[in-house]
């Protein structure tokens, strides 16, 4: 009889690739992770091909590219038409199970304007159904802290001020006023195995999503003291945010204005004025967070061990995107930089992987997930999709037509909390970049700015921009002329290959 097929997607919150220890990261105790990495396949350049939250989770739900399914932007409406992991899992018999969220605004063709989800930042892809949803608002969660017996505060978000009544809002090892057992990390690993303890023998698909090492950075106790600062990762910027600024007029927007209290409940002040000392006190309580949620998966990694799923399930943990962490001055996952778009990708085969415990180093992006697992299933990724299954990487290494340069992008159009768009007098459709960067080079591709180029060997933190450099000028044509191929062999094609014939219909095979 064959073995049933599961599959656990975890999908984490602005976790960058640089904090996992297989990549390098040996100050971070994270038993689980490691875990699935001596289980799995490590990769070690793998990105995100969007940022923020809603495009990115768009792209690694859909397996598009933001070119091509358009949700272009957190509020920004995602098309109604395409087809996503899962809607295409319901065509191979699974009921896919979503926890956490997938900050979505639905096709505003199929409701009305008075639908309610047009007033939150995203809500949940169509398709999956929610066994324990963050949003709207994280109702889901403050609800559940009230049937626990919490006395929420009046206003709730204050559950993430740091605790005592002399405290200071900002970078700080205090512990947050809510306690670990009852943090956003606990509730979504009890809703996880609610689900799983009610499934039985039937094969399942669980999408289990964590809102951590998001912001705002503050743990619960005792993460929030689990790390030294002094053991945190040196930073990479220049000695002053002005000279970074004047790399490029997005960058400089940018670091005018990021305010420190998008990613500390409570405080003033710009992002770019955290000085050393504060950055590595953040990156203390990022690592903690980190930590906290690799145990939640210990609890999830136990009961599947303790059932006997462990065998049958295939395991991939990822991030929608990264996080700067003070690289560069900024914080956040905007821009260009690699601290936003390099997340981890660490994938468990059910049973014994022949490439255990390797990692790689092929480029893979966040659209190659949706093809892996339906591949995995018995079921085919869609036409349209951009991605393409990594399951030759997982069995007998990168194939000689892999991909040979990474590729991802950035729309910074004006949404209501953030408008670049305005301050730097482009249009709607004007305000967005492309990237394609190998081993040697990063090319930046905007549609109405200065480009950028990087080389990679000599300057890895890419301080230099030697894109009106004569000398680079051959380079960059060359890059130029790579990204709009790339985009071109990427046009939409979801129909592109039939065609009609003197005696009917063909469907050509790519």
């Amino acid at each position: 009889m064959a073995r049933r097929k599961n599959v656990l997607l975890i999908v984490v919150d602005q976790w960058r690739a640089d904090f996992v220890p297989a990549l390098g990261a040996g100050f971070l105790r994270t038993p689980n992770l490691d875990r699935l990495c001596r289980e799995g396949v490590t990769f070690r350049n793998h990105v995100t091909n969007a940022v923020p939250c809603g495009p990115a989770r768009a792209s690694l739900l859909t397996g598009l590219y933001l070119m091509n399914h358009r949700a272009v932007q957190n509020t920004v409406p995602l098309d109604s038409r395409h087809m996503n992991l899962g809607k295409a899992l319901r065509h191979i018999g699974y009921d896919p199970a979503l926890i956490g969220y997938t900050t979505s605004t639905p096709d505003p063709r199929t409701t009305g304007a008075r639908d309610p989800r047009f007033t939150t930042l995203g809500d949940l892809m169509e398709g999956f159904r929610a066994v324990g949803a963050f949003e709207p608002s994280m109702d889901g969660y403050f609800g559940w802290l009230a049937q626990k017996g919490y006395a929420l505060p009046e206003k709730r978000e204050d559950i993430w001020l740091p605790e005592g009544e002399d405290s200071v809002p900002g970078a700080t090892d205090r512990p947050c006023r809510i306690p670990a057992e009852l943090s956003d990390t606990a509730y979504f690993t009890e809703r996880a195995l609610t689900y799983l303890k009610g499934k039985g023998d039937k094969p399942w698909f669980l999408h289990l999503g964590y809102w951590r090492p998001h912001p705002p950075f503050i743990a619960p106790a005792p993460y929030n003291t689990m790390y030294s600062p002094a053991d945190m990762p040196a930073l990479h910027r220049r000695p002053t945010w002005q000279e970074e600024a004047a790399q490029h007029p997005l960058l400089d927007f940018y670091l005018r204005g990021i305010s420190q209290g998008s990613f500390f409940h409570g405080a003033g002040g710009a992002a770019s004025a955290l000085d050393e000392a504060a950055i590595r006190t953040m990156r203390a309580t990022y690592a903690g967070l980190i930590t906290e949620v690799d145990n939640a998966l210990g609890e999830v990694f136990d009961y599947l061990d303790a059932t006997g799923q462990w065998d049958d399930t295939m395991v991939i943990f990822t991030s929608d995107h990264g996080e700067q962490l003070g690289d560069h001055y900024l914080l956040g996952k905007i821009g260009y930089h690699d601290e936003s778009f390099r997340i981890p990708l660490v994938v468990k085969e059910a049973g014994a992987s022949p490439r255990a415990g390797e990692i790689e180093s092929a480029f893979t992006e966040s659209v190659d997930v949706l093809p892996t697992i339906l591949e995995w299933l018995g079921g085919e990724a869609p036409r349209a999709c951009d991605g393409r299954s990594i399951l030759p990487l997982l069995q007998d290494g990168r194939p000689a037509d892999w991909r040979e340069h990474l590729f991802y992008e950035y729309d910074f159009r004006d949404v209501h909390y953030s408008k670049p768009e305005t301050a730097l007098g482009l249009g709607l459709d004007d305000a967005s970049l492309c990237v394609v960067q190998d081993e040697n080079w990063k090319y930046v591709h905007f549609s109405g700015l200065p480009p950028l180029l990087f080389d990679l060997q000599r300057d890895p933190q890419q301080f230099d921009n030697l894109a009106n450099d004569p000398a680079h000028a051959a380079v960059v044509a060359e890059y130029a002329q790579k990204a709009l191929s790339h985009r071109m062999r990427h046009a939409e094609r979801t129909l592109t290959h039939f065609r009609a014939t003197p005696g009917g219909l063909e469907e050509r095979n790519p």
